[in-house]
């Protein structure tokens, strides 16, 4: 069953290279992802640096990537393990409809 879900992780920014060095590198769940930069707000976010207190907000990236379910689970299990301790935030959302528009037949 292709049952797709979007994964959605939060990091501090500081995680930035770190995290997409190691999305790149599972090939065998994922095979692309978009990011952004953010800005957490609220009494959990983790205000690190100096400028980040003044502006009361969190300098965070944001990631997300369409996934088969099964394979958001793997992976889910996988950043568990690897990024133990690091405060990622996460979230699963199901997806009806996933495709490419790409030509007159799309």
């Amino acid at each position: 069953m292709n049952v797709f879900v979007c994964l959605t992780l939060i990091a501090p920014r500081s995680l930035r290279d770190e995290l997409f060095d190691y999305l790149s590198g599972q090939e065998d769940i994922v095979s692309g992802f978009t990011a952004s930069e953010a800005a957490g707000h609220g009494r959990d976010a983790k205000l690190q640096t100096p400028a980040e207190r003044v502006r009361g907000e969190a300098e965070e990236v944001l990631v997300r990537m369409i996934l088969r379910e099964p394979d958001a689970t793997r992976l889910l299990d996988r950043l568990k393990e690897a990024f133990a301790g690091s405060r990622l935030v996460y979230w699963l959302m199901p997806v009806t409809q996933f495709g490419l528009i790409d030509g007159p037949e799309s």
